[in-house]
C-alpha cells in the first residue's frame, strides 16, 4: 500500500530505492517546479523549511527531472539521481527528429481542460491519448457559468469519448468543484491538460481557495487563450491532494499510442468478422454505425500518425546501433593496429 509522504504524494518504498544506491547520506525529494537548469524540490524529511533550489551534479542516468519526479539528494546538496518514475504523461515534442518531453511524472489522474459553451471533442481526445501507463483519465469542462444545462453537456461529452468521469465546473460560481474534490484523493497526483484560456489556472485558484497562479483573460478578436501558467509545477491542494498545473499546449503530438481512448472501439472491434478490420468498408463491421463517424476518423487518423511515429522511431534505433557497431569495429581495428 502506498502512503502519502509527508504531503508530497503517494510513494512508500522511498527509503529502499535510497538504500538500493549504495550512497550514504541521500535524502529523497519531490521536484515542484523547474528554474532555469535548477529544481525546486521539496523534501521529504520532516520539518523542513519548504521546497528549496537544488541543481544536478554531474550527468543524470535519465534526462532531467520534471515536474512530480523523486529524486536523490546527495551530501553535498544536488540532485544525483531521478527515482523509478510511475504514471508518466509525455508527448512527441516539437521538430522533425522524434523524440519525447515528458510533462509530468508519477501522475496518477489526468485532467483534461476544455471550456463551455463549445467544448472541442477532436482535442479533448488528443489530449486524453497522452494519457497511459496507469494514469486514469477524466474531462473537466470549465465556464459552467456560460452554459446552463453544463452537467448534460459533460455526460453527453463522457458517452462520446468513452470515459466515465466528466464534469462541468465554474470558478465563478463554485459549480461542481465539490464534485471535481471528489476525484482528488488525498495523496494523489493530478496533471491538468488543456490549451491556453482553457481555465486551468483559474481552476487551481478555486481549489486553493486563493489567488495564487496568474490567469489572463482570453482575446476578444477570437476568443483564444494567451499563456499565463509559463512553466509546470506541483501545487498542494488543501485536501492532501496534489495537482500539477501545466502552460497550454499548442501541439498535442502523441508518443506512446491511443488505445486507452478508444477502448469502446476496440471492444467493439472483437465483433468484426475481421480480425484485421479497419472499420471501412470491410462486411460484417461491428465499429460502422455504432460509433459516431467523426470519432471513427479520429481514430483512423491517431492510428496513422501513432504508425508513421513507431516507423520513424524504429528508423532511429537502427541508425543508432548501426553507428554503435561501426565505432565498435573502428575500436576493436585499433587494438589490433596498435598490437601489431
Amino acid at each position: 500500500m502506498q502512503q502519502n509522504t509527508f504531503g508530497l504524494g503517494r510513494r512508500s518504498d522511498l527509503d529502499a530505492e535510497l538504500d538500493r544506491r549504495g550512497v550514504s547520506g541521500l535524502t529523497a525529494g519531490r521536484v515542484v517546479a523547474q528554474h532555469r537548469g535548477h529544481w525546486l524540490v521539496a523534501l521529504t524529511a520532516p520539518g523542513g523549511s519548504g521546497p528549496r533550489l537544488f541543481a544536478a551534479r554531474g550527468r543524470l542516468r535519465v534526462r532531467p527531472p520534471v515536474a512530480g519526479d523523486w529524486v536523490a539528494i546527495d551530501a553535498g546538496g544536488a540532485i544525483c539521481a531521478v527515482l523509478e518514475r510511475r504514471g508518466v504523461l509525455s508527448r512527441r515534442a516539437a521538430g522533425k527528429a522524434p523524440a519525447e518531453q515528458i510533462l509530468a511524472a508519477n501522475v496518477d489522474l489526468a485532467l483534461v481542460v476544455e471550456p463551455l459553451p463549445e467544448p472541442n471533442d477532436r482535442r479533448a481526445e488528443r489530449f486524453l491519448a497522452l494519457a497511459r501507463g496507469g494514469i486514469a483519465a477524466a474531462l473537466v469542462l470549465t465556464k459552467a457559468d456560460l452554459e446552463p444545462e453544463g452537467q448534460a453537456v459533460a455526460a453527453r461529452a463522457a458517452r462520446r469519448l468513452g470515459i466515465a468521469d466528466a464534469i462541468a465546473v465554474s470558478a465563478h460560481d463554485g459549480t461542481g468543484l465539490q464534485m471535481l474534490r471528489g476525484l482528488l484523493e488525498p495523496g494523489a497526483t493530478a496533471v491538468l491538460l488543456g490549451r491556453s484560456g482553457a481555465g486551468k489556472s483559474t481552476l487551481v485558484n478555486a481549489l486553493l481557495g486563493e489567488r495564487r497562479q496568474v490567469t489572463k483573460p482570453v482575446r476578444a478578436s477570437d476568443g483564444r487563450g494567451r499563456h499565463a501558467t509559463v512553466t509546470r509545477e506541483l501545487i498542494a491542494l488543501p485536501d492532501g491532494a496534489l495537482i500539477v498545473d501545466t502552460p497550454g499546449l499548442r501541439e498535442v503530438g502523441l508518443w506512446d499510442g491511443s488505445d486507452a481512448t478508444f477502448a469502446d472501439i476496440a471492444r467493439l472491434a472483437g465483433g468484426c468478422r475481421f480480425a484485421d478490420c479497419r472499420h471501412a468498408g470491410e462486411p460484417g463491421c461491428a465499429v460502422r454505425g455504432a460509433v459516431d463517424d467523426a470519432r471513427l476518423a479520429a481514430w483512423r487518423k491517431l492510428e496513422r500518425e501513432q504508425s508513421r511515429l513507431d516507423v520513424s522511431r524504429r528508423a532511429g534505433r537502427e541508425r543508432k546501433e548501426s553507428a554503435r557497431a561501426l565505432s565498435r569495429q573502428a575500436r576493436a581495428a585499433a587494438r589490433r593496429k596498435g598490437r601489431a
